[in-house]
C-alpha cells in the first residue's frame, strides 16, 4: 500500500497573482498597498521573472515617490519552490510572521504566491480571491461573507 504524497506548496499556491512591472516607482508602490489592506507583498516581475518583492516596510524610509521601488525590495526570505512541503513552509511562515511567498522555479520565473489566511488555519485559493474580488467590484463587503480559500 502506497502512502499519500505530502501536500507541497503547488498545491496550494495561488496560479494567478497580481504582478507589477519592475519599473514600478515608490509612488505607485505605495498607492498598490494603499488601494487593498490584503495587499502584503509586491511582486515585481518582468518577462515572467521575479525581480524583487516589496512589503509595506520597504518604502518607509523611501524619499523620492518618483523614483524605483525595484532597489527597496528583496527575494530573501520571501520566495520559495513549488516542491517544498506545505506543512514545514506553513510552520516557517507562522513562526516568522510572514504570510506571502512567491512561488519560483529555479530561474526565478514567478509560478504563483503562497497566501497564508488571515486566521493562519489554511491558504488562500484562487477560487476564494476571485470571489472576494467580484464582491468587491460589487461594492459588497467580502470580509464579512468571504473567507478567502
Amino acid at each position: 500500500m502506497t502512502q499519500p504524497r505530502e501536500a507541497t506548496v503547488g498545491d496550494a499556491m495561488l496560479r494567478h497573482p497580481t504582478v507589477h512591472p519592475v519599473d514600478l516607482t515608490v509612488g505607485e508602490a505605495r498607492a498598490a498597498f494603499d488601494a487593498s489592506p490584503k495587499t502584503h507583498l509586491l511582486l515585481l516581475v518582468g518577462d515572467g521573472v521575479l525581480a524583487s518583492t516589496l512589503t509595506r516596510a520597504d518604502l518607509v524610509a523611501a524619499a523620492d515617490a518618483a523614483g524605483p521601488a525595484v532597489g527597496l525590495g528583496s527575494l530573501v526570505g520571501r520566495i520559495v519552490g513549488p516542491e517544498a512541503l506545505l506543512a514545514p513552509t506553513k510552520e516557517r511562515m507562522t513562526r516568522e510572521g510572514c504570510r506571502r511567498l512567491a512561488v519560483v522555479d529555479p530561474s526565478l520565473q514567478l509560478l504563483g504566491l503562497l497566501c497564508l489566511k488571515r486566521n493562519r488555519t489554511g491558504f488562500c485559493t484562487d477560487r476564494g480571491v476571485a470571489a472576494m474580488r467580484d464582491a468587491r467590484r460589487r461594492g459588497t463587503n467580502p470580509a464579512s461573507r468571504i473567507e478567502p480559500g
